[in-house]
């Protein structure tokens, strides 16, 4: 099984970063199974797009969500992906239509309309404490909750793998 985990955000907005600090600690200090591949796609979602051309089984977004939780709650959500064939043109065009498409639903849009994402999608969300500090570090309960990020797409992986053995 070919798994796809990519970390989204901007890592110059404080708890925007989350998603970039997740896939850097998965690269620096774990071993990945085989088929498995992490990738910093940062604010730009067209190299995403991009890398999915590749063909994956699965993929994992690591990114921070507004869920109104309290900071540093990890969330895992299986995003319902519109269907573009079924949107109206205004309202593709909308969807698509920004050239950085730094918003995950839109990446998953645009990945579903080129025929290149992967049948499951999962989103390890964190709940942010704030990005609008412009250099900001993480927060420390979002720092904490890279950890838990971590733990999270370890066990997802797993049980993906093994659903695919059995």
């Amino acid at each position: 099984m070919r798994i796809l985990i990519a970390g989204v955000g901007n890592v110059l907005r404080g708890d925007d970063g989350f998603g970039v600090e997740v896939a850097q600690a998965l690269t620096r200090s774990r071993t990945l199974p085989d088929g498995v591949s992490v990738f910093e796609a940062g604010i730009a979602g067209i190299p995403l797009v991009q890398e999915l051309m590749s063909g994956y089984d699965a993929l994992i977004i690591a990114d921070a969500v507004e869920r109104s939780g309290a900071p540093g709650t990890v969330y895992v959500i299986e995003p319902d992906i519109a269907d573009p064939s079924l949107l109206d043109p205004a309202a593709l065009h909308s969807s698509l239509a920004d050239a950085h498409y730094t918003e995950p639903s839109k990446v998953l849009v645009l990945a579903k309309a080129l025929g290149v994402l992967p049948p499951e999608v999962f989103i390890i969300g964190c709940q942010p404490g704030g990005y609008d500090e412009l250099g900001a570090e993480l927060s420390a309960p979002v720092k904490d909750a890279v950890r838990v990020a971590v733990r999270q797409i370890e066990s997802l992986v797993e049980s993906l793998n093994q659903r695919e053995r059995a």
